[in-house]
């Protein structure tokens, strides 16, 4: 039985990974690494907690010792690295903490994959280092284009992108990394726009949206992000960046606007409030290089959103468990008119 090690499998992202390779690979066995931070859940794996060939281990990726301890026991054949402070308007605020995770905690890990005997290493990072596109709907994100990130978080995510392609050019570890595009779907933290809109528009409530609500984003479904990487881990030629993305531009008011009418809520619930710190226009992704590996996202935008608001429906108790105590502190702060 081989070994994966998933970091960061009790977040969005990595969670939805963690199900998804339980689903597909019952032969591979999945030790999900998380530290549990405040978006940190293991709920979402209660179905699977009990299988043999399932662990969860309670690390800080940037904990070196307990890095070194996990590595010296286990042999593992891939590792995935999702493990990242990841919401942009927290990294405005906080940048120390992105700057430790992000990029020290790859470092660590990077040092600890070096001295195993590793098939592959995935590095799960962003488009966002890529900084903004203007509006112009020709143009989009390729694998070459510059790194010119706008925030902390894209910043960090930039720097530990250049930290993994180091290790290869310099060590020869066997990476990908792999660029994605806005990521919706199952157990999204009520933090992030769309789980945002659906939370408060269950509960009546007012919905933030930045300036002028413009801004537009690539969105691509999360269990199509999971396939990719699942074919980049396999598949994926040695040493290259793979960009995923949707297919599904819209601006962020649109966005609101579908879920509205989605759950047959009024518009009078928007609410714009002051644009954020270096926010970047417009984010669109080329999939061609990924696309000749054979992948293609399975939902539409439309389709999604629809699975998406139905699952937080299905599913109050998880995130109303959540937007309570702290992070209601934090939204109360984040969104203060000025």
């Amino acid at each position: 039985m081989e070994n994966i090690l998933v970091t960061g499998g009790a977040g969005f992202i990595g969670g939805n990974f963690v199900q998804y390779m339980a689903a597909n690979y019952p032969k591979y066995h999945i030790y999900n690494l998380d530290l549990l931070t405040y978006a940190g859940d293991l709920t979402k794996h209660q179905a699977i907690e009990n299988n043999d060939n399932y662990s969860f281990v309670h690390i800080d990726i940037a904990d070196r010792q307990a890095i070194d301890a996990l590595f010296e026991k286990i042999d593992f054949t891939y590792i995935v690295h999702f493990a990242a402070e990841s919401h942009v308007d927290r990294s405005i605020a906080e940048p120390e903490i992105f700057i430790r995770t992000n990029v020290l905690g790859t470092q660590v890990l990077l040092e600890a994959a070096k001295r195993a005997n590793i098939k592959k290493f995935v590095h799960v990072s962003t488009d966002e280092v890529y900084g903004e596109l203007e509006f112009d709907p020709t143009t989009f994100f390729t694998e070459e284009t510059p790194l010119q990130p706008s925030s902390p978080y894209s910043a960090s995510k930039a720097s530990s992108d250049l930290l993994v392609r180091a290790y290869y050019e310099t060590y020869g570890l066997p990476i990908n990394i792999t660029r994605c595009s806005n990521n919706y779907g199952p157990y999204h933290f009520p933090e992030k726009l769309i789980p945002l809109t659906i939370s408060r528009l269950l509960n009546d409530q007012k919905v933030p949206v930045y300036g002028d609500g413009k801004n537009v984003r690539d969105w691509l479904h999360v269990q199509d992000h999971c396939s990719a990487i699942d074919l980049v881990m396999h598949s994926g030629e040695i040493g290259e960046v793979y960009n995923i993305g949707g297919h599904n531009e819209q601006k962020n008011l649109e966005v609101v606007k579908t879920i509205i009418r989605t759950l047959g809520k009024s518009e009078d619930l928007i609410e714009f409030v002051e644009d954020r710190l270096g926010h970047d226009k417009r984010y669109a992704i080329d999939p061609t290089k990924i696309e000749r590996l054979g992948w293609r996202p399975v939902y539409d935008f439309d389709t999604g959103i629809a699975q998406t608001v139905e699952w937080f429906l299905e599913n109050k108790a998880w995130w109303e468990q959540i937007i309570s105590g702290e992070y209601q502190q934090y939204f109360d702060r984040q969104y203060a008119q000025k």
